[in-house]
């Protein structure tokens, strides 16, 4: 934020219509269950985190039930430079030794997941971190050897999810997974976000980015597409639209759309108050994808 640009002085009136205009909102996500995915700069820049907080506790206070599932690959590669161990990356996924889980399961389930519970708190929430660890939730198999411990979701038993939500509870959920032999799994954040959005039976997913969304255009960052579906999908991963990292961001789109979710968004989590904008407003914010276009209408 630019400190020398003054706030905008708005009266209560007007501060009472943005409310008035938010009702139908409200009425339509109470009660229901919302689940972010969060990540990237709005993790990294430290006033988007404070909002997006604030944007959390407000959904939560008027009745949506969040469940908020956090990454973070920034903080693991940072902790692992200052232990002198180099980051290796294979198809965009970190290569995960035991020295590489160890810190993984240090920085996600300790570090992170502390932090963003201790910031939900003191913005007036109630939260709980729990990891892919606790009551075996999240279930992980090798996903390929040549990675070592990057785990492929074999199940996923959200009822510790289910519980805390019971309880008024935000969970906050560290990406970690599990076998039966004890071995711990790096799980990309993206997939478990989809794989608990299904199992909780989630409204939406909003999976937060450092892109506006998906782009008709790479070069033009007004030519972003508002919404597809799954047939449109296709066609733009045929035409390589849809190509490099955004691939496998919206392969999870998908995938959490075949386990129940309606409404998957990937949301520029730098737009400050993107989640409000996204879920309390006509704008939107970045680009949503639905199993067809005909029936979302």
């Amino acid at each position: 934020m630019d400190n020398n640009v003054l706030p905008i002085k708005i009266t209560n009136a007007q501060r009472a219509e943005v409310l008035t205009q938010a009702l139908p909102y409200i009425q339509k996500y109470y009660n229901k269950i919302v689940v972010i995915k969060y990540g990237g700069n709005a993790m990294i820049n430290e006033h988007l985190k404070e909002q997006v907080m604030e944007d959390i506790v407000l959904l939560s206070l008027i009745g949506v039930k969040v469940v908020l599932v956090h990454g973070g690959g920034p903080e693991i590669t940072d902790t692992l430079k200052r232990i002198g161990k180099e980051s290796v990356f294979v198809d965009g996924l970190r290569v995960t030794d035991k020295e590489t889980a160890d810190v993984v399961q240090m920085v996600l389930a300790g570090k992170i997941n502390k932090s963003l519970v201790n910031k939900l708190q003191i913005k007036g929430g109630k939260a709980l971190g729990i990891s892919g660890l606790d009551g075996h939730m999240i279930e992980a198999e090798m996903k390929d050897e040549r990675l070592g411990y990057v785990g492929k979701i074999t199940n996923v038993d959200v009822s510790p999810i289910m519980d805390l939500l019971e309880k008024g509870y935000i969970p906050v959920v560290s990406t970690i997974g599990c076998d039966n032999e004890g071995n711990v799994y790096n799980i990309n954040a993206d997939t478990a976000a989809a794989y608990i959005a299904g199992g909780v039976k989630a409204e939406r997913l909003i999976t937060m980015t450092d892109i506006e969304g998906i782009l008709r255009d790479k070069n033009d960052h007004s030519s972003i597409i508002p919404c597809i579906d799954l047939k449109m999908a296709e066609e733009l991963f045929a035409s390589e639209v849809i190509s490099g990292g955004m691939i496998p961001k919206v392969e999870c789109c998908i995938d959490a759309i075949h386990k129940g979710v309606k409404k998957v968004i990937i949301l520029d989590g730098r737009v400050p108050h993107a989640l409000l904008i996204e879920t309390l407003t006509d704008e939107g914010a970045g680009t949503m994808v639905v199993a067809d276009m005909k029936e979302n209408e």
